[in-house]
């Protein structure tokens, strides 16, 4: 029985020993020759894009040799471990001759096509991305100008984007329809999935669309004062979702683009700031506007604040009638934000001004009439001062 045992062990070794002698050192040669390949391959990508990039001095070119480099790459190293692959399984026993003729025939038959479907994608991501710079190029006119710069950054890397993964969903359904795949039902399930994500996230949505024409029409930038929603301050952040506010007291707000309805710039290209100047009755109006206007000469005279004011204060007149004063109106147009520091200094000025020249700037102040009856006479009024003592009556008439 053992001497049975030793024999087909033998045997089996001895067939062991046979197979690696006819097979073994094919394989072994097959692994090393497809090794060298590979190393082979991906040292011509990298000679064929370091060649293209030392060639061109365009980024735009240089970033597409670097792309034909690594698609040439792969598509070698491809090959060679297919082709290996094969040698192996033929060495094996496996008959791989019915693969690779279905593989020859579903290349002669949808090949072509695959190929003009990639080169189709490849022409339109690259005509996104030059829609995409030409945007760029023409919201920025003005190369000084940061937060143009910014804007326009942001709307050209959202319109690529949205085109870009427009194109790459086309050409993956196209692919799988060449690989078999019914692309019917991905289609009708990618429009549930997008009915029923559109539903759930429709405030994300309207967030996003808002905040785009929020950008494309230049409506607020970084450093303008704005109100929104009932919500003013500074901008802080201006994103696709929402824009951030800070206000006088240092609160942060965070308005979401959707809910914008209406957007008041208030340093929009240039500022103003409204004067509503209140003097005595018996004070000449005339006289007032020149001490207004002396005190805007003044001002804008000043090396520290005539930068900041764009041209001399408009006075509109006398406005209003009020109770205890003479309302009169006037405006002054300062560069972006400056209307506040301005309108300050000028009112501190102009108080200074008015007592130098002894016009009254009157406090609110009430005229008693206690009336009179059908025979012309008017009820007595008591008066009394602090400390309890009291004054005699006064008699009407």
């Amino acid at each position: 029985m053992y001497e049975e045992t030793d024999q087909m062990v033998s045997a089996q070794m001895q067939k062991s020993l046979d197979w690696m002698i006819t097979h073994g050192w094919k394989i072994g040669l097959i692994l090393l020759a497809g090794l060298a390949a590979w190393i082979v391959a991906g040292w011509l990508g990298t000679r064929l894009s370091g060649l293209f990039k030392r060639s061109q001095t365009d980024d735009n070119s240089r970033k597409l040799g670097q792309t034909l480099g690594g698609a040439l790459r792969w598509t070698l190293r491809s090959a060679v471990l297919i082709a290996a692959t094969v040698l192996v399984l033929n060495q094996l026993g496996v008959n791989v001759k019915p693969v690779i003729y279905k593989a020859v025939d579903w290349l002669i038959t949808q090949g072509p096509g695959i190929v003009f479907t990639l080169i189709l994608g490849f022409v339109a991501l690259k005509v996104a991305t030059l829609l995409g710079a030409k945007l760029t190029g023409y919201l920025q006119r003005d190369k000084f100008d940061v937060e143009l710069q910014k804007r326009a950054d942001t709307l050209s890397s959202v319109v690529r984007w949205v085109l870009k993964t427009g194109i790459l969903i086309v050409i993956l359904v196209m692919l799988l329809g060449k690989f078999g795949v019914e692309i019917g039902p991905i289609i009708a399930a990618a429009g549930i999935v997008g009915l029923a994500v559109g539903f759930g996230a429709q405030n994300l949505v309207q967030d996003v669309i808002s905040g785009f024409f929020i950008l494309l029409e230049d409506q607020v930038r970084v450093g303008d004062v704005v109100q929104l929603d009932g919500r003013g301050g500074l901008v802080e952040r201006v994103t696709l979702r929402m824009i951030v506010l800070r206000d006088l007291s240092g609160n942060v707000h965070y308005v979401r683009n959707g809910k914008i309805d209406v957007v008041t710039n208030m340093t929009k290209e240039y500022s103003r700031y409204v004067f509503n100047i209140g003097v005595s009755y018996r004070e000449d109006v005339d006289e007032v506007i020149g001490v207004i206007k002396r005190v805007d000469e003044e001002l804008r005279a000043d090396p520290e604040f005539k930068n900041d004011i764009i041209q001399p204060i408009e006075v509109m007149g006398l406005d209003e009638f009020a109770d205890s004063a003479l309302i009169i109106k006037a405006r002054t147009t300062t560069k972006p934000i400056k209307q506040w520091r301005v309108g300050r200094e000028f009112n501190r000025r102009l108080k200074l001004a008015f007592d130098k020249q002894g016009i009254e700037i009157p406090f609110p102040h009430l005229t008693l009439y206690p009336g009179k009856d059908k025979k012309g006479d008017s009820p007595s009024l008591k008066l009394q001062v602090e400390g309890g003592a009291q004054i005699p009556p006064i008699a009407g008439g």
